[in-house]
């Protein structure tokens, strides 16, 4: 005899957004609006990723960002999605973004109450455009001081990511996923092409305490200090105890490394070298935004000694090295840090 299943329900990232207002009871729709029109815009940029190879879109603008970095066609498209989007939706009242030396405000009539401000990297990891190698955007939501009047400034930037009140990022793979948090869990929404919809796929995210991936690119060995080539020969010590050695797996873009190891546990590590005394990742719009993620997902997230979170910006630009992932992993990493490089 036939029995018929259940349908399971799909739930949508916007569904899931107005489910969840509940939990933010003082914003009274503006984060829900604001959440809504970065995916909007996540969408866009991911239709012009996934017919980059087809259209005049790939390859150099012929021009260098505010980080000295070659800009891809495709940065400056999705930097320009982004914003428009913010833009039109009214709920933020300026951007700092990677592809900009000073922050953005946003002059529109439908803003002037904007209770939010934005960072964002519009396109993380662009040097693999070229080669078809996921790449991504992240971002983080900060609600603007309540004692502040008046034209937005870089001081309405100058928060530690304990602030945050939202963070995510998007990552343009086999299937393209948007992955958030508003400090109450992380949940992951796959992008169904059928539809155009973000759909939820991994509720209440955890990454794993332990893991046995490392990430890191050791093409710079020479230049690590010292506590990273320890914590690197660890990694590669035979101890089945430990599940060691560990695997070593680098893609060299941030979200998609990053992305590998919530899922399957693993530890990221750019740390500062040499070349880069103040480590090469920034803080506002790629470490603090991941450093609230992996949090919220039982992970942990380090310069090597502190507690990401609690680095106080100086600068829209700021560098920090940068170790996160898996709590135990981490924590190790910085044990190695604080015994060999003080």
């Amino acid at each position: 005899m036939f029995t018929h299943k259940p349908l399971r329900r799909f739930i949508t990232l916007g569904q899931f957004i107005i489910e969840r207002q509940s939990d933010f009871p003082f914003a009274k729709g503006e984060l829900s609006r604001l959440l809504r029109d970065i995916g909007i815009a996540a969408k866009l940029v991911n239709r012009e990723v996934n017919k980059a190879g087809l259209a005049d879109i790939l390859g150099d603008m012929g021009e260098t960002n505010v980080q000295g970095e070659d800009q891809k066609k495709l940065d400056v498209y999705a930097n320009e999605q982004f914003i428009n989007a913010l833009r039109s939706g009214g709920e933020c009242l300026a951007v700092a973004s990677e592809e900009n030396e000073d922050l953005i405000e946003i002059e529109s009539p439908v803003s002037k109450n904007a209770k939010y401000v934005v960072c964002i990297d519009p396109l993380d990891g662009s040097s693999n455009i070229d080669v078809n190698v996921s790449i991504g955007t992240i971002f983080s939501i900060y609600r603007r001081k309540a004692d502040r009047n008046g034209a937005t400034t870089i001081d309405d930037f100058m928060i530690k990511g304990t602030e945050q009140v939202a963070a995510g990022y998007v990552i343009y793979g086999s299937s393209t996923m948007l992955v958030y948090t508003t400090g109450k869990g992380v949940n992951g929404f796959t992008l169904d092409p059928s539809i155009g919809e973000f759909c939820l796929s991994h509720p209440d995210m955890k990454i794993p305490e332990d893991g046995v991936i490392y990430s890191i690119n050791e093409g710079n060995y020479t230049h690590f200090p010292e506590g990273v080539k320890k914590y690197i020969k660890y990694c590669q010590e035979d101890d089945k105890s430990t599940s060691r050695p560990y695997s070593s797996r680098y893609i060299g873009s941030l979200v998609a490394d990053f992305h590998r190891n919530m899922i399957k546990g693993g530890v990221y590590i750019y740390p500062s070298t040499g070349k880069s005394p103040k480590g090469k990742l920034r803080l506002l719009y790629e470490a603090n935004p991941l450093a609230f993620i992996a949090e919220q997902a039982g992970g942990k997230a380090s310069n090597g000694f502190d507690r990401i979170l609690e680095v106080q910006p100086e600068s829209l630009h700021q560098r920090v090295p940068l170790f996160i992932g898996s709590k135990n992993m981490v924590e190790k990493a910085e044990e190695l840090m604080r015994t060999h490089s003080v």
